[in-house]
């Protein structure tokens, strides 16, 4: 999604690091710093959660400008939002002495989140701020302060940028060693020690949307406080959020519900509790539903597939191939396919032989037969594929080219 997101901006090249597995922030930065300074031993990172919304671009704009200023003087910068409200869900920066000639602050200490007491106690003060996560400081200073602060994780990621896997689009960290790497966040392992932090107040109308409720709270409402999107229909619905994504969703006499419907689950949680979805998930983990891995939608470098339908031997996908995209030439020890051409036209290989479809146009793909779809056009290439089997698990695949560099799956399911 990302690769396919910088494409459409034509920003070139960007390199994208994957983790293999979950290490917190302070191993993810520094890993993102040393690659970093690859090309410039002056680099500076701006470290932004994705799941932020900041509606005053120009105040924030401005922030970074004078945090940049600051990261000349090798100091590292978190920026702390303004709050309005005694949050609970937000951990908290206490402003020490004022940097001579900014708007910026020492940091006194940082507070972990706090109960409501002390959340209207650190509001009525005036001296505190809403940590937001965002920060920038140059990549050598954050890797010096972090080889104080935690050698382990230090030596540990100089270890794994030692074998990242380059590709294409995307540069592969070892899951191996990456694996072994402590986790912790940037926050304890570096910010709380360091003597070179210091805080930006940031007043930009910021939003942390990390659950449901806050999309109601951004979103504009109806006369009766509602954020309907998708095909719903409501019947004495009140303060709440309803979101479809593939079926019609009908509420009738609620009032502060979340209700969120995909192809694969539907969520329905009173507003406030949409934050403990999480314990659902742990659910979802502890009994082994497929649901914690498989989508019905699976994004790829190449586009995505979306499955329609799956019984006993057989499977139903929606291929969408993205233009100037190919999917890597590949064969299936467990299944034959049959694809039929829905929109757009492509370059299928199969075995030695090249072909041109178009829409309305198939082929049939033998069991073990080598193959591959190419978008040579300049719009999607839309694919129905029907799959016909023993087995139809994604690791039956072997690849033999791949133009993202993704791992040849010898080890495919026999």
């Amino acid at each position: 999604m990302v690769a396919e997101q910088v494409r459409q901006l034509s920003r070139g090249h960007n390199r994208i690091l994957l983790e293999p597995v979950g290490r917190n922030t302070a191993p993810a930065v520094a890993m993102a710093a040393l690659e970093a300074l690859e090309d410039d031993p002056d680099a500076a990172l701006l470290v932004l959660p994705a799941d932020h919304l900041i509606k005053d671009t120009g105040a924030f704009h401005q922030a970074v400008k004078q945090g940049t200023a600051l990261v000349r003087q090798n100091k590292l910068a978190i920026f702390g939002i303004v709050p309005g409200t005694p949050e609970t869900e937000y951990g908290y920066i206490k402003m020490g002495p004022m940097i001579e000639g900014t708007d910026a602050y020492h940091v006194s200490r940082f507070v972990e989140k706090p109960d409501i007491a002390t959340a209207e106690s650190c509001l009525a003060s005036g001296n505190y701020l809403w940590n937001s996560g965002i920060f920038l400081f140059r990549a050598a200073d954050y890797l010096q302060e972090l080889k104080k602060h935690a050698p382990d994780i230090y030596s540990s990621c100089r270890e794994v940028f030692g074998g990242i896997k380059r590709g294409a689009d995307f540069d592969e960290l070892p899951e191996e060693t990456f694996a072994q790497c402590r986790s912790d966040s940037i926050d304890y392992a570096v910010m709380e020690h360091t003597e070179s932090a210091v805080v930006i107040p940031l007043d930009a109308h910021w939003n942390d949307l990390g659950a449901w409720d806050a999309l109601w709270d951004i979103d504009s409402k109806d006369e009766n406080g509602n954020v309907v999107s998708g095909d719903v229909l409501i019947e004495a619905v009140s303060n709440s959020y309803i979101q479809s994504n593939s079926r019609l969703v009908a509420a009738v006499g609620v009032e502060d519900v979340v209700i969120v419907e995909t192809p694969d689950a539907l969520l329905v949680a009173r507003k406030g509790n949409a934050q403990s979805v999480k314990q659902i998930v742990e659910q979802l983990e502890r009994a082994g539903r497929e649901e914690i891995s498989s989508h019905t939608k699976v994004l790829r470098p190449w586009g995505y597939y979306e499955s329609l339908a799956i019984g006993d031997s057989y499977q139903v996908k929606r291929l969408m191939v993205s233009p100037g995209e190919a999917m890597s030439l590949q064969l299936h020890k467990h299944r034959a396919e049959h694809w039929t051409i829905i929109k757009g036209a492509g370059s299928i290989t199969l075995d030695n032989k090249e072909f041109e479809l178009r829409k309305n146009e198939s082929i049939f793909i033998p069991l073990g037969s080598k193959h591959r779809a190419a978008n040579l056009g300049k719009e999607p290439l839309e694919i129905v594929e029907v799959q016909l089997g023993d087995y139809l698990g994604e690791d039956d695949i072997v690849r033999f080219e791949d133009i993202y560099g993704r791992e040849d799956k010898t080890k495919a399911k026999t």
